[in-house]
């Protein structure tokens, strides 16, 4: 591993840490590669217990830290504040806390709506001004969001999922610009087909083949395909890179809107 690839020094917070999920192998690789890590959890810790433990036993620092932020944006505030006591400062930041939970425009309530915001756009705004002291102490750092495929295109019942997978989008590109001066790095990574538990936990006979068809290459993701993604944007090695959406899909955004009605299957992508 090269110096620019390391993340030895690195201080990262990491939000939505579940039990199999994206952020739970975003965490594993970041601290793989030698970062301290705090692992944020919504409700169970189940996931973040686990990553937490299996760093420390590879010799890693590690701590984990709760907030359920559709309560209020104040948590975002006590979730940074508590991962930059832990790890002496913080200069990465991944936003990785969000809901997928899909309903038809005919459907959505006022509850729904708001539910989805403010995990998916609120939290990643309030963590990032909360931690922009912390960067701008430590002379810069890297926020990585985390937006969607469903952001590029559009699939039935995902509207307001995918609204907030745009907002994502948009905020880092404008603070990619907003923040160069502070030598702060902003990029979003956008997962395709993720084969994590909750994703496909409520599929009546989840077949993955049916989903593997639907990708060009071959296969469903992992979370450690997101963690080497970041892992990437959060060293040193992605200096030059700021205000990109990273497409982690193997190529299903590239091929959705032709594929959409193969075989008469079901289009159901992304995470």
């Amino acid at each position: 591993m090269s110096d620019k690839d390391s993340l030895a020094g690195k201080k990262a917070l990491v939000t939505g840490v579940d039990h199999g999920g994206i952020g739970q192998g975003i965490a594993l690789e970041l601290a793989r590669r030698g970062a301290a890590v705090v692992c944020h959890y919504p409700y169970s810790d189940e996931g973040a217990a686990a990553a937490v433990a299996q760093i420390r036993a590879a010799g890693g620092t590690a701590a984990s830290v709760q907030g359920d932020f559709t309560q209020s944006a104040e948590l975002c505030a006590h979730v940074v504040e508590t991962a930059a006591y832990h790890l002496g400062g913080l200069n990465v930041l991944v936003n990785n806390a969000g809901l997928t939970e899909t309903r038809s425009i005919a459907d959505v309530t006022p509850d729904h709506f708001e539910k989805l915001f403010a995990i998916n756009v609120r939290s990643h705004i309030f963590c990032i001004q909360r931690a922009l002291p912390y960067m701008n102490e430590a002379g810069g750092g890297s926020v990585i969001n985390l937006a969607s495929v469903h952001s590029h295109s559009g699939v039935p019942d995902y509207s307001v999922y995918a609204a907030t997978k745009g907002a994502v989008a948009a905020l880092t590109r404008h603070l990619a610009v907003e923040l160069a001066p502070q030598k702060i790095r902003v990029n979003a990574i956008a997962p395709g087909l993720i084969e994590v538990p909750r994703y496909f936990a409520d599929i009546p006979d989840y077949n993955p083949a049916i989903f593997e068809a639907t990708v060009p290459w071959g296969r469903l993701g992992e979370p450690a395909d997101i963690g080497h993604v970041a892992a990437f944007l959060a060293s040193d090695a992605a200096d030059f890179v700021t205000g990109q959406t990273i497409y982690a899909d193997g190529g299903t955004v590239a091929y959705m809107s032709f594929g959409a009605h193969l075989d008469g299957q079901d289009w159901n992508p992304g995470e």
